[in-house]
């Protein structure tokens, strides 16, 4: 299995929670230059600090100047790389494209009576190491598609401020996302232990290491093995592993964290005792489904090399 095949997907969003109608005041007829429009408002998104990233809510309102009901969709251009968590209320959403390393998401439909307004929630996440001083993003954009249109009815862009460790705003420096990935894995030599079904099963502890903060979904560990070895199964194990190939446990990585989880490797029966070869596990980013796996800074720690042997019977 390559590490392609090994590729988690994550194409698909969901959110859904309680619909908030705004009540709109009273107010004066649209003019011929709003009337039938379907237009969309965002405050600007502020991002506060966490032991994990930076997380925060944008408010985006849509008001249908329509004279009947419409359902529309959002697009979201996301002002950081793989930072948008979620959307209340909504639909589906679904990764369309990238822009600058950053993903324009479809987010559809919703209902909105005549002249009436929808606020949407969007949630947000950049898995980045929190910094004494604030930052600034440009290029946020959110753009509304009554059902239907072929384009956009209106678009508006925001701007995202990343609050310091004490609190302030002010003064930002600009917020600039690595692209290529700096990964890392360790493991050692092993040994495979002979079972009560004849098979032999040994167990490798291994450490990833996440260097940036390149935006990525999933790590994935491609392994190269022994004739008649393969990857049994992973401990801790929240995604199913594959006899040549694996996902990193755990979710995403903060820059600098290391993990470190057991790979346990089996034999088949009737293997002779002895060194079986030289094994290694390659990791790789994976962000958007369909694009190539991000580059890396330094390729030459992404693999790790191993002995294995196998033990005689007792």
């Amino acid at each position: 299995m390559t590490t392609r095949t090994a590729r988690i997907a994550t194409a698909l969003l969901g959110g859904a929670a309680a619909l908030i109608t705004l009540a709109a005041p009273a107010a004066a007829a649209p003019s011929a230059a709003t009337a039938g429009r379907v237009d969309v408002t965002a405050q600007r998104l502020v991002l506060d600090p966490t032991d994990r990233g930076y997380v925060g809510t944008l408010t985006a309102t849509v008001t249908n100047r329509r004279s009947t009901a419409t359902s529309v969709s959002l697009v979201v251009t996301e002002p950081a790389g793989a930072s948008f968590t979620s959307i209340e209320p909504g639909g589906g959403c679904f990764y369309n494209r990238l822009v600058e390393n950053r993903l324009v998401i479809g987010c559809g439909g919703e209902q909105i009576e005549a002249g009436k307004s929808l606020t949407f929630r969007l949630g947000f996440h950049v898995w980045t190491t929190a910094r004494s001083y604030p930052m600034v993003a440009n290029g946020g954009r959110i753009e509304v598609v009554p059902s239907g249109a072929a384009a956009a009815s209106d678009a508006t862009g925001f701007t995202t401020l990343f609050r310091s460790t004490s609190g302030s705003l002010r003064k930002p420096r600009p917020y600039v996302q690595a692209v290529d990935t700096d990964l890392g894995i360790r493991g050692s030599a092993v040994t495979l232990a002979p079972q009560p079904d004849g098979t032999l099963l040994g167990r490798m502890p291994v450490t990833v290491r996440y260097g940036n903060d390149a935006p990525t979904f999933a790590l994935n560990v491609g392994a190269t093995l022994p004739a008649g070895v393969q990857v049994d199964h992973i401990e801790p194990q929240d995604m199913p592993s594959f006899p040549h190939g694996f996902s990193v446990p755990g979710g995403r990585f903060v820059p600098g964290e290391e993990r470190t989880f057991d790979v346990f490797l089996r034999a088949p029966a009737g293997t002779a005792a002895g060194e079986l070869g030289t094994g290694s596990l390659t990791v790789t980013g994976s962000y958007f489904y369909g694009a190539d796996d991000p580059q890396d800074v330094d390729p030459s720690d992404n693999t790790t090399s191993f002995t294995v042997t196998a033990a005689a019977a007792s």
